[in-house]
């Protein structure tokens, strides 16, 4: 089996992953920095992001299969970024409230000793439901709004928040497995070849 590298330190990730492929791949985090582009479109920017991840990550190895990803929320036109703080996510919600807004993720898998790679994007629709003030309030006691993109994370308790999607769920929490196991196809790797009995380390 080819040895597959994830470029992320999501946890999210890693879980998605290891539906697919079991825990057969190891975790390299890239090191490059997400600055914003001027005159990218959201499903560019993350194409354009999981690219450049992948690329810093195969500058460190001599083999494999790199996937990596990127994943925004964006409500009309404008993606959305991490609450600052509670008062920021509570802003957030209430914009959001009773809204559709997408979540769009570029994918990217290269094979490093060819040096060929192929990146696409995935996007998900999502219907928000109507959100008072006091359930913003107590969702956002439950600390998950921190560190997540649009102030809620739907495989959580902010599940309850979200009336309907259509697409990927998977997508949504940051890796959308349909597609990137259509990805691998291209580069000879069948998921459901790979066996469960090692484990994946981190780098």
């Amino acid at each position: 089996m080819k040895k597959v590298i994830l470029a992320s330190a999501s946890p999210r990730r890693s879980e998605l992953l290891s539906t697919l492929i079991g825990p057969n791949f190891e975790i390299i985090v890239s090191s490059y920095d997400e600055k914003e582009v001027e005159d990218l479109a959201p499903a560019e920017l993350v194409m354009h992001h999981s690219r450049e991840k992948a690329i810093d990550v195969a500058g460190k190895l001599n083999e494999g299969i790199i996937i990596s990803a990127d994943t925004v929320v964006v409500y009309d036109g404008t993606i959305l970024g991490k609450p600052d703080n509670t008062d920021d996510a509570r802003r957030m919600l209430k914009a959001l409230s009773g809204q559709q807004i997408q979540v769009i993720s570029g994918i990217t898998v290269m094979d490093i000793a060819s040096g060929s790679a192929v990146t696409e994007h995935e996007s998900t629709d999502i219907w928000m439901r109507q959100i008072s003030d006091s359930l913003i309030s107590k969702y956002i006691s439950t600390g998950e709004t921190e560190g997540k993109a649009g102030a809620f994370a739907i495989q959580g308790k902010g599940a309850i928040l979200v009336q309907r999607i259509e697409g990927d769920f998977f997508n949504v929490v940051g890796l959308p497995l349909y597609r990137l196991s259509k990805m691998l196809d291209k580069f000879g790797i069948n998921v459901l070849d790979y066996s469960f009995g090692n484990g994946n380390r981190t780098k």
